[in-house]
């Protein structure tokens, strides 16, 4: 009893350090094990990173409340299998009364000692603790064999407990054959289940279990996990390779202490032990020098896009691979947001003070915008390193995307620097010609053709069949871009129409009450405060209280809306709908649209635009018709 209790008095690094002196000296004498068998917890003490599962069965067990099924599920290595076995011998933790302590036999999760039935269940051979491997016994056979063992009473220990390992990959009939003993299972059995996979598992029996899922070990436990090892082991390492090996592990811990154990024998030999460099490590790993990643991600960002390339080339010469490294420098651009958005990231002990230091200037000299979009073009490349022929030279590429990228103003700066009227290094030429591009439409085949015209317009001087390619000026594409409605604007005041509110609509982004407005909307009567219609067929039938709510928060005021049986004219989209009608019918009629149709048979109106546009359509044809001459004479 005395045992016990001055072994709850210990903290959690002195119990831990105690627990793996005592596994490093009980395995002294014995066959070389690996390390990720040596140290496998054996109590909830040695359990690392999961201290809610361990305070959930601490309290199940003191107040009796005894799942007969339990749920383990968590990523590789995290100790799914190995919280299992512990939970075996929880149920079975039985001690014979010595002179030095009371006799347990009652299930617990403080066993100090190892128990009647503790060294067998960990060295799975207990006849009542039967692990199965659900990869290779999948079938309705196994479960079968499974129910008809479940009936009888343990032999040994006070509970049978079945240990079922990748659970999901059962397949549908022993599930389905598990289920009602799973919901109603003798007294004298436990089932506990791990999976990687828990999606896979059906619903019908991750409602009949206790879930746990297991955390990853974030890299501080992890760097304190291993450092207790490696003075266990008498093994000497430098906090950056084990940093590096915690990283790489990506929360595992047997990951880690496989990666530890290769790293030990890559490691220089001493009269002490061995001896582990962060150098030493690097090559193993095939990962990059943290500084010399930082570097290439200022390089880039700079703009200085030969020395890239330089470091990359060194990286790729040191063994490093190419996507490992873009990985890498992801991992700084995130690393720069979080510094960005959560200042108090710099005080995580995970992070080398290189990576703190630069980490924070990089934050403070980009912006978000900047940030994101070097993210983005980071995880497109990585997509298209892993289908190039030729990794380097697709890295090489990214690099060169970046760092022009890095130049460019976000598009708000874009379209601020040119509604002002201000040059950006280019960058205005730049994105005028993008738009030029983009909005430029050149007939390849005459399948469909756009024609703009006033209503009852017809177009003629020195116009042709081939001058009627629809072609925006990059000016006017630029001033519909850029342009503010200035009278949708003073609307938020005063609304004198109907086609005031809308735009007040469109300008407020309500665009389901903007739509409503045009499809819905047969107007009676409309003045500044009041407003009459009739509710087209299919209308929301609410649509006047919702408007009265919107132009109240829009405006200030109350309006008067009423909606009326009859009366009403035609709605804004009826009445577009009659005009492109008549527009489409004039234009029919137009001798020079009529050859066009003519010369190329199944040619369409899609739509007829006038106004403003018509003069310059005009203008642009006349331009076309000239090139398009002279290209003939030419």
């Amino acid at each position: 009893m005395d045992h016990e209790q001055n072994t709850s008095e210990l903290t959690p690094a002195q119990a831990a350090d105690k627990s793996l002196l005592r596994q490093a000296g009980e395995a002294g004498t014995a066959p070389y094990r690996v390390l990720a068998r040596k140290y496998r917890p054996t109590t909830f003490i040695d359990l690392i990173g999961q201290q809610s599962l361990v305070r959930t069965l601490e309290n199940a067990f003191e107040l009796g409340r005894i799942h007969q099924a339990y749920l383990l599920t968590g990523v590789r290595g995290v100790g799914k299998t190995t919280t299992a076995r512990i939970l075996a011998r929880a149920f079975n933790y039985e001690v014979l009364a010595t002179e030095d302590q009371l006799a347990i036999d009652r299930p617990t999760i403080h066993m100090p000692t190892l128990g009647v039935h503790c060294q067998a269940i960990i060295d799975s051979r207990h006849v009542d603790v039967l692990e199965m491997d659900a990869a290779s016994h999948t079938g309705i056979d196994d479960v079968r064999e499974i129910i008809e063992n479940a009936r009888y009473r343990p032999v040994m220990a006070r509970t049978k407990v079945y240990i079922i390992d990748e659970v999901h990959m059962l397949s549908k009939a022993a599930f389905n054959g598990l289920l009602k003993t799973l919901e109603e299972p003798p007294e004298h059995v436990k089932f506990i289940f791990a999976t990687t996979e828990i999606d896979k598992v059906p619903v019908t029996v991750r409602s009949r279990c206790q879930r746990f899922d297991l955390r990853r070990i974030d890299s501080g436990l992890m760097t304190e996990h291993l450092h207790r090892i490696c003075r266990a082991e008498e093994v000497s390492i430098d906090a950056e390779a084990l940093m590096m090996i915690a990283r790489a592990a990506e929360g595992s811990v047997r990951d880690a202490l496989s990666l530890l154990d290769q790293a030990i024998a890559y490691g220089s030999i001493q009269e002490s032990g061995a001896l582990i460099k962060s150098d030493d490590l690097r090559l193993m790993l095939g990962v990059a020098d943290k500084v010399r990643v930082i570097d290439l991600f200022e390089a880039v960002m700079a703009g200085e896009i030969a020395q890239a390339i330089s470091l990359m080339q060194e990286q790729y010469n040191g063994g490093v691979d190419p996507a490992q490294l873009l990985v890498e420098m992801a991992e700084f651009v995130h690393l720069a947001t979080r510094f960005k958005l959560s200042p108090e990231v710099t005080d995580s002990d995970a992070l080398t003070p290189e990576e703190r230091h630069r980490g924070r200037a990089a934050s403070e000299r980009l912006t978000i915008p900047v940030l994101t979009r070097a993210w983005q073009i980071l995880m497109k490349g990585l997509e298209e390193l892993r289908s190039s022929p030729r990794p380097l030279q697709s890295a090489d590429m990214v690099l060169v995307r970046l760092a022009y990228a890095a130049k460019m103003p976000t598009p708000s700066d874009a379209l601020r620097l040119l509604e002002v009227g201000r040059d950006f290094n280019g960058s205005r030429e730049a994105l005028t010609e993008n738009v030029d591009h983009k909005t430029h439409t050149i007939a390849a085949a005459p399948a469909v053709t756009s024609v703009r015209a006033g209503r009852g317009s017809n177009l003629t001087g020195n116009t042709s069949i081939r001058s009627l390619v629809a072609i925006s000026p990059t000016a006017q594409v630029s001033k519909k871009l850029l342009s503010i409605d200035s009278k949708a604007v003073e609307s938020v005041s005063v609304i004198e129409s109907f086609q005031e509110l809308i735009a007040l609509a469109e300008t407020k982004r309500d665009i389901r009450l903007k739509i409503a407005l045009e499809n819905d909307v047969k107007l009676v009567h409309f003045e500044h405060g009041r407003v009459e219609f009739e509710l087209a067929p299919g209308g929301a039938r609410d649509l006047a209280s919702n408007l009265i709510q919107k132009i109240q928060a829009w405006t200030n005021e109350r309006w008067l809306i009423s909606v009326v049986a009859t009366g009403g004219r035609s709605t804004l989209k009826e009445q577009q709908m009659l005009k492109e009608r008549e527009k489409r019918t004039d234009l029919e009629s137009d001798p020079l649209v009529a050859a066009v149709m003519t010369e190329f048979p199944g040619a369409q109106i899609i739509s007829v635009r006038g106004g403003e546009d018509a003069n310059s359509l005009a203008e642009m044809s006349e331009i076309l018709y000239d090139d398009f001459s002279a290209e003939d004479n030419d």
